[in-house]
């Protein structure tokens, strides 16, 4: 008969094997745990990135906006198509300049005004920019980036 072999122990060779992938979970674990921090950075400061620039976008809509109707009565003058108001370049960039300084922008870090003007004298364009910085520290983007956004609005009289 053979000797009854306790199962507290393996066999020498499994015991061998054993100990050469001692560790190797811990390793993985540590791997895991770090791409898994650096995702969840990436995350959240695209995730800022996107929201900052859609508040931007909100801000030069409300000054586009703006901007297409400061006409007086005096400017709106009579067309084939009817009545059609005529806008300066001096009067849109003017009147979004007033209304970046009533609006709240203090949550926005270097605001500038990039172009407030119009091309065709019945619609304003106004770009914007300002400066976005990370919520968290990133080594991928340490200074943050510089947004641009750009909206249009056309001024009807009815």
């Amino acid at each position: 008969m053979m000797p009854a072999r306790s199962r507290a122990h393996p066999s020498p060779r499994l015991s061998h094997g054993l100990k050469a992938e001692d560790g190797s979970a811990l390793l993985l674990t540590i791997f895991y745990g770090f791409l898994s921090l650096v995702l969840i950075f990436l995350v959240v400061a695209a995730t800022s990135l996107y929201l900052e620039r859609k508040r931007l976008f909100t801000l030069a809509d409300g000054a586009a906006l703006v901007g297409a109707e400061s006409y007086a009565l005096d400017d709106v003058v009579l067309t084939a198509r009817g009545f059609r108001p005529t806008l300066t370049p001096q009067k849109v960039a003017s009147a979004v300049q007033d209304y970046l300084a009533a609006a709240p922008v203090s949550d926005f870090e270097g605001l500038r005004i990039e172009e407030a003007t119009t091309v065709d004298s019945s619609s304003a364009s106004v770009s914007l920019s300002a400066q976005w910085r990370p919520p968290l520290v990133s080594l991928l983007v340490p200074e943050g980036v510089r947004i641009e956004v750009s909206a249009s609005a056309r001024s009807v009289f009815s």
